[in-house]
């Protein structure tokens, strides 16, 4: 039995689990953008779901009525659907954008979870977390810093935004889903479901990658995989208030992957943002927490 079917919280290996979704999605995304040049996010998208189901299928196979149990059909195709379309969107913004600029943005699904939560579960949006959202969108605004020189304001920043505010619900989904499936059940759906989805997209876009280039895709696959897998069960088995801050924790990844794979050094304007955002983020958490 986990930590949930046990009723209480195991944070020390959570936390573990969670620095090593980081550590992978960080990779992952480097891996994005190496590769955007010369394959759409669709197709990238395509076969890292395609691997990912091939890095499944031992687990597929070993517990398959635990794989395919299904009690809600339809939040899990809306999930896998919009957790689809935020993949794609996210890895154009992390091609087009610099590294810590698109990872920036992406922190912002926690500042969205509030209004969701709100018009979704029903939850009460008091004064300090709408200002603390408020505070933390402000810093998006710093990093995209309208009017500068170096101004984001564009299509690139809008899907980073967009697969944010994505995400987001696909999180309010998992916790709903996590009562009542496994986590094998989760990564499964998500993954066939999600090569499904993008199939037609990568179709249209598709060109037979080199030796080389496949594998460098294969890696993402496997690395989508292990972020996904490592992620729920940190979420799993840790308290969700403590877990989620250590997301936080892959800007430092990020920025050193752009920096020495790419050459990026980030805005000032984007520490500032970032660390609004996070810091904001943070607070919104622990407020929550204490609510309860």
């Amino acid at each position: 039995m986990d930590g949930r079917e046990q009723g209480h919280h195991d944070n020390g290996r959570g936390a573990l689990w969670m620095l090593a979704s980081g550590f992978a999605y960080s990779i992952a995304m480097a891996l994005v953008k190496l590769l955007g040049d010369d394959y759409s996010a669709a197709t990238q998208n395509f076969v890292r779901q395609g691997v990912g189901l091939i890095a499944l299928a031992p687990f597929i196979l070993r517990q398959p009525r635990s794989a395919f149990m299904l009690r809600r059909p339809m939040l899990m195709i809306l999930r896998c659907a919009a957790t689809s379309l935020s993949i794609i969107l996210a890895f154009n913004s992390f091609h087009l954008l610099g590294l810590a600029e698109a990872n920036a943005l992406s922190f912002t699904r926690t500042l969205f979870l509030v209004p969701l939560a709100a018009l979704l579960l029903g939850e009460r949006l008091d004064r300090q977390r709408l200002f603390a959202t408020l505070v933390g969108f402000a810093g998006v605004l710093i990093i995209i810093a309208p009017g500068s020189a170096h101004s984001l304001i564009g299509w690139a920043a809008a899907q980073g935004l967009l697969a944010a505010l994505l995400v987001s619900w696909s999180v309010i989904s998992v916790k709903q889903m996590a009562r009542d499936h496994s986590d094998l059940a989760l990564l499964t759906w998500s993954t066939l479901l999600g090569l499904i989805f993008t199939a037609p997209l990568a179709w249209s876009s598709w060109r037979m990658p080199t030796a080389e280039d496949a594998l460098l895709l294969a890696a993402m696959g496997i690395l989508g995989v292990a972020t996904q897998a490592c992620y729920i069960r940190g979420m799993t088995l840790g308290e969700a208030s403590l877990m989620g801050p250590l997301d936080y924790v892959r800007i430092l990844f990020i920025t050193a992957l752009g920096y020495m794979l790419f050459s990026e050094w980030p805005q000032p304007g984007t520490y500032v943002g970032s660390a609004l955002i996070i810091g904001t983020a943070i607070y919104i958490t622990v407020h929550g927490r204490r609510r309860v």
